[in-house]
């Protein structure tokens, strides 16, 4: 069944608070037992008006059993004393019930939490390719729905159990009172059941194309924001909002049938189970007036089994809906089959002689060709090492390497004398920094942007920070100054000011290793003059790494690797590679006649 894949798939959710789950259970299934009593209590209640023989003679064993409980009242006090019962028992039912749904919220509310924190540590913890590799829409979709769905699964799957557990029970007490109209009964429920998953056999296809239609949606929004100058300066206003439009009625249409699906749920159970309701009425009319007590008795506990019946035939088709994001869920928090950067155990202090790549090759993907091929570089400490080449030749995938956003596939990268592999990767990382072409801001203000290269910095070291980076004086002006928020990814700010800042955030975090990964190619002259004077402040006493299409920012570096196709073709320092004639200094050159043209 598929309530069952559904509930294997819960099966870690429910162990994380499994006394909670328990007592929420039995507290439902304890306000079942007194609602059932309280029914129960109005055999002896009507029979107190109609009842002409003697209680005791009676063969029926729930009626009796009640009897035998107030044969020793009066009849003057027994209605007070048995209505005083029922008043009692539907008290404490909702008392339970009270109760109950406080635990179900703060169990839920913790679920939730759990699950979205979760797969927001996964986001965190997995490889970065695999980042790249997934669509973001659909990795939003799921941190931002598909919790909170999963989370509805599993209050489902606990109400399923309370309500079969209800269920039981008035079941039960309608075979006390009459076991022949009770299996009447009940093959005309099965019947009802069977009609109604014939009507809902489609939810699962269609919980699938919510999911989808939802995330398709998810996606639509975030590039509609992110890519929101684009889209403004190639005037596709009109086609964004086309595919906006046609992902919005998507998730409409779909959530439309699913809406239409489990809303016939109820009028189809309710005119059927009417059917029989009325059907065991005109029974109890045509049976003597002495029968009418346990007949009236087992309309009124049937009527309220028959909203419990169809509860549970709206949860399952609710769960069945919901098949789709529990599996995405769970799949996505499965640690098993994802790529991880494990960390190693040998901590890092500093680096004392060099990182050396050892015949390192490195695919994103194994049915593509490699990126980086049997590459072997030596890059010095405290020396400044640029890698040069044309768009593709791996710079990056260089950079990504030795921050451990990837693992190589063959060979090796070592600091010092270590396999980069077996350092403890806080430690690692701790040691870096990277200003880049395209900066990350975060919404917030530029105080803690520049802070978050090491979080306990003082004010007065993120204005010494700012200040080295040429940044102070356009910060003051801002409207706020330090506390000017940037808005989202820093739009608020000119190319200029964010590298300015990317760079403070660099600078405070005192980095023993800097990169710079094209940090200066989309600036105009004066704002790369500044940012260029402050990396050559910065650039005193580390051990720098350059990427640049700009091959005038690199002419002071120390040694120049160039790559092209992934492989190392030339390496040496300026005077050396443009000795050799080959791609350094034609690419040099090139750039050299533009700038004067």
């Amino acid at each position: 069944m598929r309530e069952a894949q559904v509930f294997k798939q819960l099966l870690p959710l429910l162990k994380l608070y499994p006394r909670i789950i328990f007592i929420i259970i039995i507290l439902g299934i304890l306000s079942s037992i007194f609602e059932g009593l309280g029914i129960s209590l109005f055999i002896p209640l009507l029979q107190s008006f109609i009842e002409t023989k003697s209680p005791t003679e009676n063969s029926n064993f729930l009626l009796s059993l009640l009897n035998r409980i107030f044969i020793n009242i009066s009849t003057n006090n027994r209605l007070l004393i048995i209505s005083s019962c029922i008043l009692g028992s539907i008290f404490l039912k909702n008392c339970l019930i009270f109760g109950n749904a406080i635990l179900f919220g703060w169990l839920s509310s913790r679920i939730g939490h759990r699950l979205r924190s979760g797969v927001f540590k996964q986001l965190l913890s997995v490889s970065y390719s695999f980042i790249e590799n997934n669509d973001s829409g659909k990795l939003i979709n799921i941190l931002a729905s598909e919790t909170w769905q999963t989370t509805e699964a599993l209050s489902n799957w606990i109400s399923l159990i309370i309500t079969i557990s209800t269920i039981a029970i008035y079941v039960s007490l309608l075979l006390l009172i009459s076991w022949q109209i009770t299996l009447l009964v009940a093959v005309l429920m099965v019947l009802i059941s069977f009609v109604i998953q014939l009507v809902t056999r489609q939810v699962k296809n269609l919980g699938e194309e919510a999911v989808e239609a939802n995330s398709t949606l998810t996606n639509r929004m975030w590039e509609g924001l992110a890519g929101m100058k684009e889209i403004r300066a190639f005037r596709r206003e009109n086609y964004e909002q086309r595919r906006f439009d046609t992902a919005s009625k998507n998730v409409v249409n779909t959530f439309f049938k699913l809406d239409i699906i489990s809303g016939i749920v109820n009028p189809i159970s309710e005119v059927l189970s009417g059917f029989v309701l009325v059907s065991i009425l005109v029974i109890a009319l045509l049976q003597n007036h002495a029968s009418l007590p346990n007949y009236l008795s087992f309309i009124l506990i049937l009527y309220r089994l028959q909203p419990k019946v169809q509860h549970l035939d709206g949860i399952r088709v609710n769960l069945v809906s919901l098949t789709s994001a529990v599996q995405d869920v769970i799949s996505f928090l499965d640690y098993s089959d994802k790529p991880y950067i494990r960390s190693g155990n040998i901590h890092f202090k500093s680096l004392e002689q060099g990182i050396y790549f050892k015949s390192v090759s490195f695919l994103y993907n194994p049915l593509e060709e490699a990126v980086i091929k049997n590459v072997s570089i030596s890059i010095p400490a405290g020396k400044t090492t640029a890698i040069v080449g044309p768009s593709g030749a791996g710079k990056s995938t260089i950079i990504g390497l030795i921050c451990r956003f990837y693992e190589v596939t063959t060979g090796e990268i070592y600091t010092d004398s270590y396999p980069l592999r077996e350092l403890n990767l806080t430690d690692w990382r701790n040691k870096i920094a990277i200003v880049s072409q395209d900066i990350y801001m975060f919404s917030t203000t530029v105080l803690e942007n520049i802070a978050y290269g090491r979080l306990d910095a003082t004010k007065n070291e993120i204005i010494a920070a700012a200040k080295l980076a040429n940044a102070h004086d356009f910060i003051q002006q801002l409207p706020q100054s330090y506390d000017t928020k940037v808005g989202d990814r820093g739009i608020r700010l000119s190319g200029g000011q964010r590298q300015r800042i990317a760079l403070a955030r660099a600078i405070v975090r005192n980095p023993q290793i800097l990169i710079l990964d094209e940090a200066t190619n989309a600036l105009d002259s004066i704002s790369e003059h500044l940012i260029q004077e402050a990396l050559n402040t910065l650039s005193q006493n580390r051990t720098v790494i350059v990427i640049a299409h700009r091959l005038s920012t690199i002419e002071q570096a120390d040694q120049i690797i160039v790559l092209n196709e992934g492989q190392v073709i030339e390496q040496g320092n300026l005077e050396h590679l443009l000795t050799l004639n080959g791609l350094f200094a034609k690419l040099y050159n090139l750039q050299h006649r533009n700038a004067k043209i």
